[in-house]
């Protein structure tokens, strides 16, 4: 039984993905480069300019960073099953390389979001704005993601430039350990705002990632970050009487589909590599009580109380259940565990039945007890491949390799 689903689940992973990326490529490209994931997930209508925030004359750098990642992974796993894929996947990635390098290399910065002329802004509202500021040394999650794009890409693409790529990940991962690294980019990026947030443990999970990625292109000896991030994440934020990663230390609010997330990065990274038995018992715990706890609705609630284990968030996000299908994956394949493969299925089982959209290429973003929700979480695009298709990919390779 569990090798049919495992047989069947890397063909439906593969098929999503391969249309996913097709969507993205037959899209036509924002100011005739960026990736252009600007439809409404409801709908299916694009969005124009009468959106605003959410329109085609705001270009989003977390999305174009996620995005460029994903691209240059997705090129080189599909070579051998779609290779018109992988050829439309290098020619927007090597067109958005270039047009991020440009950005850091004018501002040092990736903003958040650009305006039509590709000046930093941040919004008042949904329809008005003003010039973002940013302050030289502090860092923000944009960075973070158009640092890994800008790394992968450049290992593809233009390996004279990946020492000078290397460097700005370096940087970004300094501002994280330093408390130079800001959450909210919808404030203005200052060392008074950094100094005013809590310290969550997001900044150093989503740059976990980039453990397995510096793995993936030759370069294990620079992730020794990953290991310190490991331990500061566990060591801070682990409540082992809910088995939940608190956001913040000592706070209540636990963002479950993150937890889970620090799941699958962490796995990742160790992907052929031993494991200390003591960090993989943690770490499969955080998986089951994360999705068991916040599973409660259509699919994993936002944000679960430690103290209580209850939701206290109505909204069931898209991301979490790709997410736990990685985390659980690569768990799995560690550990054989039966709690395990039930969480995989059910989050399988789950996205598949709720959130995609066969035919479409895209998922519901949000949903509640309701139904699909119009909620725009962090960015109104869509998502380029990043959280729903990295994160099958990694099952893919996962089912592949046990397949062996």
């Amino acid at each position: 039984m569990t090798q049919e689903f495992l047989s069947a689940a890397r063909r439906r992973y593969i098929d999503s993905n391969a249309a996913t990326l097709r969507w993205m490529l037959a899209r036509p490209k924002l100011h005739g480069t960026y990736l252009n994931t600007k439809m409404n997930p409801l709908t299916l209508v694009d969005y124009v300019d009468a959106d605003g925030w959410r329109g085609p004359n705001h270009i989003y750098g977390w999305i174009q960073g996620r995005g460029l990642e994903s691209a240059v992974t997705h090129a080189d796993a599909f070579k051998p099953i779609a290779p018109d894929i992988t050829s439309g996947l290098d020619a927007a990635g090597l067109a958005l390389y270039d047009a991020l390098d440009r950005l850091v290399q004018r501002d040092g910065h990736v903003s958040f979001c650009y305006d039509a002329e590709m000046r930093p802004v941040r919004f008042l509202d949904t329809v008005h704005f003003q010039p973002q500021r940013q302050d030289a040394d502090i860092y923000t999650f944009s960075d973070t993601f158009a640092a890994k794009g800008l790394v992968a890409a450049a290992a593809r693409y233009a390996p004279s430039d990946l020492p000078r790529q290397l460097e700005l990940l370096q940087r970004v991962i300094d501002a994280i350990e330093d408390n130079r690294f800001q959450i909210d980019e919808k404030l203005p990026i200052t060392a008074a705002n950094r100094a005013a947030q809590g310290d969550g443990f997001g900044t150093r999970m989503i740059m976990l990632s980039a453990g397995a990625l510096l793995t993936r292109i030759g370069h294990r000896s620079l992730t020794s970050f990953a290991d310190r991030f490991i331990d500061h994440i566990i060591d801070r934020h682990f409540d082992p009487a809910s088995g939940l990663l608190r956001n913040v230390e000592g706070q209540d609010n636990c963002n479950v589909g993150h937890g889970i997330e620090f799941v699958g990065f962490a796995l990742d990274y160790y992907v052929g590599e031993t494991i200390a038995p003591e960090l993989l018992r943690v770490l499969e715990t955080i998986l089951v009580s994360s999705f068991d706890l916040g599973y409660q609705g259509p699919g994993v609630r936002l944000v679960v109380s430690a103290a209580t284990g209850r939701p206290i968030s109505a909204y069931s996000p898209w991301w979490a259940l790709p997410e736990t299908i990685r985390a659980a994956a690569l768990c799995f394949e560690r550990t054989g565990s039966t709690a395990v493969m039930r969480v995989w299925q059910e989050a399988d089982r789950a996205f598949f039945e709720r959130y995609w959209r066969p035919g479409t290429g895209i998922a519901y973003q949000c949903l509640t007890d309701e139904g699909p929700i119009d909620y725009v979480p962090a960015t109104p695009d869509l998502d380029p491949g990043y959280h729903t298709a990295l994160s099958l990919l990694a099952a893919i390779d996962m089912v592949g390799r046990s397949s062996r």
